[in-house]
């Protein structure tokens, strides 16, 4: 218990500390991220955040979490020291999206093959059970990717994906706790630390953003995390285990995993390549609507949490994991429809 809010505490310290220096360092190097057709931003600010994340992360992990208790704890540090690298490239040189990818694709890996981070059973979902190792791999790499990438795509408006990422982050590590897994708590409260101290100075008007480098990392860790939570599930005995892992997992994940998908299913079907920049995320439709970015992510944060209590309450009812899938994707589907029935009636009054 103390070890985690020791790490709680160093995080956040660490990088509350870092940013005010960072945003310093931008400012003279004039290191900034400029307004351009997709921004929802209208002035030049520092998008290095990131790196106070990662240090804050790195350093809190390696200074409290128990060695002996975490065996593969170096592997995962090798994915997200690969994540580091490929974030602070592109948020102070961008680089192509190919190299990008292949430098996401890399961690994974890793993650996968030495981490033993694997998704190896559908948990009854569609009357599958246990995968088979040619298809649990590359499954489990390009779940690790997406969601990467679903959080890359939701930092759009100030304090998003920081505040869905200590959603996530304290949705699994209250529960990592219950079930005294300490030393996937810690990672889940050091992140959680660091992003808190971040928020300070990303909620409107906006000192710096996450980047691309606080991002990835925010999507990486939370793909490991909802592995590992479905995987612990699978054979847990204990008050605190969760009848449908799989469809709470999407529930937790809702906002990025869900508006990343709408994003490139509605792209592919106007024809468009699904990582065709647009805005047409949910937080561009609120705007849209003439919320501010701050009521935004108030909106978004509180659909967030309404969907995990929902999901929640609803397996504690024994409903199967299926259904309770189907059940929580048709609910963000008529959400997400209506929003875009009412920005489309705006802009019908506004014509």
């Amino acid at each position: 218990m103390y070890d985690i809010i020791l790490s709680f505490i160093t995080a956040f310290a660490l990088t509350y500390l870092a940013i005010p220096s960072i945003i310093n360092v931008a400012h003279v190097k004039r290191l900034f991220d400029d307004p351009n057709e997709r921004s929802s931003h209208t002035t030049s600010i520092p998008s290095l955040g990131g790196f106070a994340i990662f240090a804050g992360v790195i350093f809190s992990v390696i200074l409290w979490t128990p060695f002996n208790l975490f065996s593969n704890l170096q592997y995962i540090l090798c994915s997200l020291v690969i994540i580091f690298l490929i974030g602070a490239k592109d948020d102070i040189i961008p680089m192509r999206p190919s190299t990008k990818f292949m430098g996401q694709l890399f961690a994974a890996l890793i993650m996968v093959y030495k981490a033993k981070v694997q998704i190896t059973s559908f948990y009854g979902l569609f009357g599958v059970y246990e995968l088979a190792e040619w298809f649990s791999v590359p499954f489990t790499i390009f779940v690790i990717v997406l969601v990467i990438n679903a959080f890359n795509l939701i930092d759009g408006i100030n304090g998003l994906a920081g505040t869905i990422g200590v959603i996530i982050t304290a949705t699994f590590g209250i529960w990592f706790f219950l079930i005294d897994r300490i030393e996937l708590a810690i990672i889940c409260f050091t992140l959680m630390g660091s992003i808190i101290a971040f928020l300070k100075y990303n909620y409107t008007p906006a000192k710096i953003f996450m980047g691309d480098t606080g991002s990835l990392l925010v999507g990486l860790v939370s793909s490991m995390l909802a592995i590992q939570f479905m995987e612990i599930n699978n054979n847990l005995v204990s008050p605190y285990a969760i009848s449908a892992a799989p469809a709470v997992t999407i529930a937790i994940l809702i906002i990025p995993l869900y508006d990343t998908l709408r994003v490139f299913i509605t792209r592919a079907i106007r024809g468009r390549s699904p990582f065709y920049p647009d805005k047409t995320h949910i937080h561009h439709l609120l705007l849209d609507l003439g919320y501010s970015h701050l009521q935004g992510t108030i909106i978004l944060a509180i659909t967030n949490m309404l969907f995990i209590l929902v999901a929640y309450l609803l397996q504690k009812q024994g409903m199967d994991t299926l259904v309770l899938a189907i059940i929580i994707l048709a609910l963000a589907t008529i959400l997400s429809a209506m929003l875009y029935l009412l920005v489309r009636r705006k802009r019908k009054i506004q014509a």
